[in-house]
């Protein structure tokens, strides 16, 4: 009970708010509170460890609340060209970091006018890039892959997976890297984590302790990644800060992370609406106005079952019904939940934990509408800060 109040702790006040009750669903609605808070924790772990944490941007990328973060982390961290513009655009106080699993050569010299810190996924990139990025004062890192995987059950988010893409085993590190190439490097970056604790980290870092410990010493910064679930309540912030200084105090780096999920954790719902209910061999579907396949892609990518305001998924309650949009794909189903009341058309449905891997991922097949998207104010009004309509859909098919 803990969690879901945590979960739905900036909404459950306003609810019954008119203002709230009316908007159009399916749409996001942004808790600016809850964003802060999560905020002012991550500027703790700054202030306590000398470290650098940066907004993964992959996770959350809504800019309007750039400013408000921008006080409390050190910038952000892109995936690629138009992210990184992103960041120096909107965060232009904070540092801007990139990785790239490859670089194209036909965005390479933009890129290079936006990025502070490039980072290469492989030493052929490195070799490619590497020296244009330093003659343009860039500083340059490696990512490496300490083949230590600390999850289980999503391997489709283990970077250290067996075959991974991602990051340079010490075997081809051995095999490749040369001494003028290494004396391109600034740091080495390693991301290893999904939704974790510190514990996973204190595992991760002892193996890139001993796979790279020869070579830390060189560097002048480490990034961990993100996957910190950093603003979860039971997370381990001391453990963290441990890590964190050990790590400063064994190579003399300067230490970062760049957590998207912790940014923004509980921090957004999709409010949606109740569009029908049906009934096959003893199973009650609500099909809503909201998609996962369109609209929370990730229920289905990773796959979970998000929260749900006054439901839950272990089927407690005396009325239980399958949830599932309005799309044609039979597996557009969001989950199983149970109600203290029957589901009827015109039903008004809360999920949480929204703001994350939703508007940056959404899309529109079926030509399903994008949802609206709303700034929760710390008063509980709205604001609106963006809409879209048939333009959106139609304009990223032709003319």
């Amino acid at each position: 009970m803990m969690a879901m109040n945590e979960i739905f702790s900036g909404i459950t006040p306003v609810l019954d708010n008119g203002n709230i009750r009316d908007l159009k669903t399916p749409c996001y609605v942004i808790d600016e509170k809850k964003l802060t808070e999560n905020a002012k924790i991550l500027k703790s772990v700054i202030s306590n460890t000398g470290c650098k944490i940066l907004l993964a941007q992959k996770a959350f990328s809504n800019y309007d609340f750039y400013p408000l973060l921008s006080g409390s982390i050190s910038g952000t961290e892109a995936s690629g060209l138009f992210e990184a513009r992103l960041g120096k655009e909107e965060m232009p106080e904070g540092e801007v970091h990139v990785f790239c699993a490859a670089y194209r050569d036909d965005e390479f010299d933009e890129l290079l006018s936006y990025a502070d810190h490039i980072v290469f996924n492989s030493v052929n990139q490195l070799k490619k890039f590497g020296l244009p990025a330093k003659q343009h004062g860039k500083s340059v890192g490696l990512r490496i892959n300490p083949e230590c995987s600390t999850q289980e059950g999503h391997e489709i988010y283990d970077p250290c997976a067996k075959g991974s893409r991602l990051g340079v085993t010490r075997s081809v590190w051995d095999r490749d890297m040369t001494p003028e190439l290494l004396e391109l490097l600034d740091g080495l970056h390693f991301h290893t984590l999904c939704e974790q604790d510190s514990d996973a980290l204190e595992i991760t870092l002892k193996a890139v302790e001993e796979k790279f410990g020869d070579v830390l010493p060189r560097m002048q910064w480490l990034n961990m990644g993100g996957g910190h679930h950093i603003t979860k309540a039971d997370y381990d912030v001391a453990k963290l800060e441990k890590l964190l200084g050990y790590a400063h105090d064994k190579w003399g780096v300067q230490v970062y992370l760049e957590p998207g999920e912790a940014v923004a954790l509980n921090a957004g719902y999709l409010l949606t609406q109740v569009l029908d209910v049906v009934e096959n061999n003893g199973v009650n579907i609500a099909i809503l106005d909201a998609s996962a396949a369109c609209h929370m892609p990730d229920v289905i990518e990773m796959p979970y079952t998000p929260p749900l305001y006054n439901a839950d998924s272990e089927n407690t309650k005396p009325y239980s019904y399958r949830l599932a949009g309005p799309t044609c794909l039979s597996g557009d189903v969001i989950g199983d939940y149970s109600f203290d009341n029957e589901l009827n058309a015109g039903d008004l449905l809360v999920f949480g934990d929204m703001a994350i891997y939703t508007t940056c991922k959404n899309n529109t097949f079926n030509g399903m509408p994008l949802p609206d998207i709303y700034r929760l104010k710390p008063d509980g009004s709205t604001e609106k800060l963006t809409d879209f309509g048939y333009g959106d859909f139609k304009m990223r098919l032709g003319k």
